[in-house]
C-alpha cells in the first residue's frame, strides 16, 4: 500500500500511527512545501506530484485548513481517493464546484470525524435509537484552554489562533456539531453566536454557542478555547430520565448516579484507529462514504451560517 500525505502536523501523526498499526508495511509519502522541510522516520519527502509515476491508494489531506481547498483539487484532478481531515474548508465559497470536481472524476472521499468512532458515541446512537423516548432537551459542551494543545509552542503562532489560517473554535470542534447532527439529524432551524473576545487575546473566534432546534426539542451546542480544565460532555434530557455523557472519562450515567456504559480503558488514538481501519474497508468494498466531502460541507454550512 503507497499513502500519500499532505500536511505533517500533529493530527497527520495519529493517522500515521494508525496506519502503522494497520499497515505495518505500508509506504508513506508526504508532499512537502520546502526542500529543507524535516526527514520524519519511514515517510519519504516528495515536492511535485506532477513528477511522480507513483500509483496511491489514497492521499490523507491534514494541511492547515485554510489550503484544503486547493489541496483537495490537486488531488482529485489526479483521481487519488481521498481522506480529509476535518473540517474539510474553511470557507463555503467555491465549496460547490469543488464538490463537483470530487464527484464528476468518481473520487472515493471521505471527511474524518473521529469521534464518530468514540465508543460513547456509538453506544449513544444505538441507544436513542432504540429506546425511541421521547427527548426534552440536549446540551453539549466542550470547553478546552488553547495554550495546552501545543506545550512549548507560542498559541497566538498555531493556526487555531488565526482566522486568516482557517482557526477558531468552531472550526476546530467542529466534531460537536458533527456528531450533534449524526445522532440527532439536521435541525430544522439554527443559529449561532460566534465571538472573539476573551483574555486569549486572539483574532480566531474563541466562544461558539448553536442553537439547533428539532420537531419536539433544542439542542445547545457550546464551545470555546479559554476553559483551564478540559471538559467535554453531552446531556440529554428524556421524558423520563437524564444521562450524561462524559467524552473524556469515556462514560455515560443516568440521573442517579447509575452506569450506563463505561469504556475508561478506552484511548482516543483507538478512534483513530478504527476510522482508518473503516476508510480502508470503505475503499475495498466500494461502500457509500458515511461522511463525504457534499455531507460534511452542508454541516460547514450550518457551523459558518453567521460568521
Amino acid at each position: 500500500m503507497k499513502v500519500l500525505i499532505v500536511g505533517l502536523g500533529s493530527i497527520a501523526k495519529k493517522h500515521i500511527e494508525a496506519l502503522r498499526t494497520l499497515q505495518p508495511k505500508c509506504a508513506i509519502y508526504a508532499l512537502r512545501s520546502s526542500l529543507k522541510a524535516k526527514i520524519e522516520d519511514g515517510i519519504v519527502n516528495i515536492y511535485d506530484l506532477d513528477e511522480l509515476e507513483i500509483e496511491f491508494d489514497f492521499a490523507i489531506i491534514s494541511n492547515p485548513t485554510y489550503l484544503h481547498y486547493e489541496t483537495i483539487k490537486c488531488i482529485a484532478h489526479k483521481k487519488i481517493p481521498l481522506f480529509i481531515e476535518k473540517p474539510a474548508l474553511n470557507s463555503i465559497e467555491n465549496a460547490n464546484e469543488l464538490i463537483e470536481l470530487v464527484e464528476q472524476n468518481k473520487v472515493p472521499n471521505y471527511v474524518a470525524c473521529n469521534l464518530r468512532f468514540h465508543p460513547c458515541i456509538i453506544f449513544l446512537k444505538e441507544f436513542i435509537l432504540e429506546r425511541k423516548r421521547k427527548i426534552n432537551e440536549v446540551n453539549v459542551y466542550c470547553g478546552s484552554y488553547l495554550p495546552n494543545w501545543r506545550p512549548g509552542i507560542d498559541f497566538r503562532k498555531i493556526y487555531s489562533a488565526n482566522a486568516n489560517m482557517g482557526g477558531g473554535v468552531h472550526l476546530d470542534l467542529f466534531h460537536e456539531i458533527d456528531y450533534t447532527i449524526w445522532l440527532f439529524g439536521r435541525p430544522n432551524k439554527s443559529k449561532s453566536t460566534l465571538k472573539s473576545g476573551s483574555s486569549l487575546n486572539i483574532d480566531a473566534i474563541d466562544y461558539a454557542n448553536y442553537l439547533f432546534e428539532y420537531d419536539t426539542f433544542v439542542a445547545n451546542i457550546i464551545l470555546n478555547y479559554y476553559r483551564k480544565k478540559d471538559k467535554r460532555e453531552i446531556e440529554i434530557l428524556f421524558d423520563d430520565e437524564t444521562i450524561k455523557i462524559d467524552l473524556i472519562q469515556n462514560l455515560i450515567i443516568d440521573h442517579n448516579g447509575k452506569t450506563l456504559f463505561n469504556a475508561q480503558k478506552f484511548k482516543i488514538q483507538e478512534s483513530y484507529l478504527e476510522q482508518l481501519k473503516y476508510f480502508i474497508d470503505f475503499l475495498k468494498n466500494d461502500h457509500k462514504s458515511i461522511n463525504s466531502l457534499r455531507d460534511s460541507v452542508d454541516v460547514l454550512k450550518i457551523v459558518l451560517q453567521n460568521e
